[in-house]
């Protein structure tokens, strides 16, 4: 289990300690270093020293570093599912399957590498010939969430190795040691000292704040709620950084009146509770056709009531722990909210007695205008709003700010695009409650950020277009 810093290749001491907490009982896992000034500035030389030289190797250098990387992910699966389990404290079957997602971007970028496309033809004037290449943009700050500590810094570091940018990556202080361990996997795979960094300041708002306002940063790629992504784009705009941001979701659920429920209710389920409802793409505001809305719920209740609360790592375990006390209050508070408003609960819907921060699966029947529905819950909490019309149904779930994600059930084929193409998101799940895929590109529309990762874009985010006219 590394602990320390990593910085130009080596691992290192910092400033201090903090503690990483097992959130199922509080206990402490690890003491993790600290970074200071110092070692930020470390960081950022390291990395700028090593940008000339890395933006200049051969991409199928750096595809197999992705591809061994990638190996090491695979063939270690069961180790990096357990320590994300004992740090974030989800189930192990949702870990073991982050583990594999997170080596999958490793793989696909390694395929990327070295396929990234340029353009060349003449001009319309026929004047020169138009050449178009790629060019890494360089220096580049990751900043990656607690919810999917392994899958959020592969999106991220796999892309940036893939188009020749050195990094330094800063992950949540709640789950550094899944970081640390791809880290440690980038090493053994053979990338050069200084290429990938990794700092866990003590103080990250002015510490992230001094490393935007450096003529050697050139890039950020952020995951994070909207309300910090607000923030990073204020500071980044000074020196007109280039971000890319994945930012909150508050993702919404249409199931027509002609949908299938033996179909839709497991899909839904994936959707709703997927890493203990703490996703971005979590099945959020979910909007029933009142003729199927009884036998919905019924259905959706009983789903719901099968889960097994307890440690992650615990066999037969199917919804670990919220990744802190501080996260799981939040998510009883907003309910005992809802329900104050007038929610009907059918499941769930008391914070549990004793230790460790779980909360149990919910069910909720809701308003439309209640104020659960503007909350991007982050929990295991099923908040269900019936509604006549498809229009009526639309406008209520396109009713907010947020653009990440949108669902929609229904039999009819027709329907459900009319449905997915009147959705104000950036992507859009038909029949199907999980989508997110490293040769997709993942994003959102609205307050739910900027730019994409995985799929074709992925790689763009690191790279900048350059042109170059031919005389002919």
């Amino acid at each position: 289990m590394r602990t320390k810093l990593y910085i130009n290749g080596e691992w290192i001491d910092g400033v201090g300690t903090i503690a990483v907490h097992d959130p199922s009982d509080g206990s402490i896992i690890a003491e993790v270093a600290l970074a200071g000034d110092a070692e930020c500035e470390a960081a950022v030389a390291a990395a700028d020293a090593a940008a000339v030289s890395w933006a200049k190797t051969a991409p199928r250098f750096r595809s197999e570093i992705l591809r061994k990387a990638f190996e090491i992910m695979t063939a270690e699966n069961e180790a990096i599912a357990t320590l994300i389990s004992r740090e974030n404290g989800k189930a192990m079957p949702d870990a073991r399957g982050e583990a594999a997602y997170a080596a999958e971007f490793f793989r696909w970028f390694a395929e990327e590498t070295v396929r990234t496309p340029g353009d060349f033809r003449k001009s319309p004037s026929g004047d020169k010939r138009i050449l178009v290449t790629h060019q890494p943009i360089g220096l580049s700050i990751l900043i990656t969430p607690w919810n999917f500590p392994a899958g959020m810094a592969t999106r991220k570091i796999g892309p940036a190795v893939a188009a020749g940018c050195t990094m330094i990556l800063k992950p949540a202080t709640e789950t550094p040691l899944t970081a640390m361990y791809i880290v440690d996997v980038m090493e053994r795979a053979g990338l050069p000292k200084g290429v990938l960094n990794l700092i866990l300041p003590e103080k990250s708002g002015p510490a992230i704040s001094k490393m935007l306002h450096d003529d050697r940063v050139m890039n950020l790629s952020f995951t994070g709620s909207t309300e910090v992504g607000r923030i990073i784009l204020k500071e980044a705009a000074d020196k007109v950084i280039r971000c890319s941001m994945e930012l909150g979701g508050n993702a919404q659920v249409i199931v027509h009146d002609d949908a299938d429920l033996a179909i839709t209710i497991p899909q839904l389920l994936l959707a709703k509770m997927r890493n203990g409802g703490a996703a971005c793409t979590a099945a959020n505001r979910i909007f029933v056709q009142r003729p199927i809305a009884d036998k919905f719920i019924a259905e959706l209740t009983k789903s719901m009531s099968a889960f097994v609360v307890g440690r992650g790592t615990d066999a037969g375990i199917t919804l670990g722990a919220s990744v802190s006390l501080k996260e799981r209050n939040k998510i009883a508070d907003i309910v005992d909210e809802s329900i104050a408003a007038g929610a009907k609960v059918q499941l769930g819907g008391t914070k549990p007695d004793g230790e460790g921060a779980f909360y149990p699966a919910t069910v909720l029947t809701v308003g439309k205008d209640n104020p659960i529905l503007n909350h991007e819950i982050f929990g295991p909490v099923a908040p269900v709003v019936i509604f006549d019309t498809d229009e009526e149904g639309i406008a209520w779930a396109n009713d907010t700010d947020f653009g990440l994600i949108s669902y929609v059930f229904s039999g009819n084929l027709t329907r459900a695009l009319r449905t997915a193409e009147a959705m104000e998101s950036g992507m859009v799940a038909i029949n199907k409650g999980v989508i997110s895929d490293p040769a997709a590109p993942f994003g959102g529309v609205k307050q739910s950020g900027l730019g994409r990762e995985g799929g074709f874009d992925g790689i763009h985010e690191f790279l900048q277009s350059k042109y170059i006219a031919l005389e002919i």
